[in-house]
């Protein structure tokens, strides 16, 4: 019989009980992991179930947690009943003109400042970022007093028109950190061929730009399809072209509406996150890809 070291034997142990130590804290990991995403899933499955209910289970003090009888027609009351087919039109529109118009109008504010010069480039550079530190809340009325003179109040103008000018600073600067990364060699030989500075934009700036460019689209979608409160400060009147988003939230903080569409507006929150998460889905690499590559380029 041959006899162990006792030293490489209790090294080996040794080695097992750590090994076993941390297949148990990977285990520990991923069953913790597993019940923090049943908990954050819950509540869009409940309203998935909610939205399956008729009025009665809707509106229970105790609903169940399943439909009796699953109520599939309450999807097709959403789009047939009490506006919100239209309120979906609308909201498309709102998303499929700001998704165009921003990523094109930031695009070429920030071309100018990353690659043309030009007295002052700077100096309005700062104070264009310095307007991300302005609240909302200080911009918001004398943004309604000024569209309301312009008539604009009750309309999708104010959702779109001032988007014509570039979104917002942050897009501009993700633009323009992006298109600073472009190396100049290609534009310099352009310009040697005779290609004036809007040819180069469109040429050779914007096909470079693709990546940033689709990230700012989706956000932009995903930002409109979501918004509430910009419909809820510009639409004051029964008559107005309500948003989906805000139609919802309209007919939850009026009690009579809510008691009674409790099940369709579940089905209209169910139908929101559709949209999204389809397009997250199907642009997913292309978002990370445009995320990680702007912030290396900036």
């Amino acid at each position: 019989m041959i006899l162990q070291d006792p030293f490489v034997y209790r090294a080996r142990r040794k080695n097992d009980i750590a090994r076993g130590w941390n297949k148990t804290k990977v285990y520990l990991f991923l069953l913790i992991m597993v019940v923090l995403g049943l908990i954050l899933v819950f509540p869009y499955f409940y309203m998935i179930s909610k939205s399956l209910m008729n009025e009665t289970e809707a509106i229970s003090p105790n609903p169940p947690l399943f439909p009796s009888i699953p109520q599939w027609q309450n999807y097709i009351k959403l789009f047939t009943e009490n506006g919100y087919f239209r309120a979906t039109v609308n909201s498309l529109i709102v998303c499929a003109f700001n998704c165009i118009v921003v990523p094109l109008s930031a695009s070429i504010i920030a071309y100018s400042f990353a690659k043309l010069r030009w007295k002052g480039r700077n100096i309005m550079f700062v104070l264009m970022m310095f307007t991300t530190m302005l609240p909302a809340v200080a911009t918001q009325i004398p943004l309604y007093v000024m569209y309301s003179n312009m008539g604009w109040i009750d309309t999708l103008l104010p959702l779109t028109i001032p988007n014509l000018f570039g979104g917002g600073a942050s897009y501009i600067f993700l633009l323009r950190q992006y298109m600073m990364g472009i190396p100049n060699d290609m534009s310099d030989a352009a310009r040697v061929d005779g290609a004036n500075p809007f040819r180069i934009f469109i040429n050779i700036i914007l096909p470079n730009c693709k990546p940033i460019l689709l990230y700012i689209a989706v956000t932009v979608f995903i930002t409109n399809w979501g918004d509430y409160y910009g419909p809820l400060v510009y639409m004051t009147s029964d008559n107005a072209p309500y948003t989906l988003a805000y139609l919802i939230y309209k007919n939850s903080t009026e009690s009579d509406v809510a008691a009674q569409l409790a099940a369709i507006r579940m089905a209209g929150g169910v139908f929101m996150t559709i949209l999204p998460a389809i397009i997250f889905t199907f642009f997913q690499k292309q978002l990370t890809e445009g995320v990680l590559t702007s912030g290396l380029k900036g």
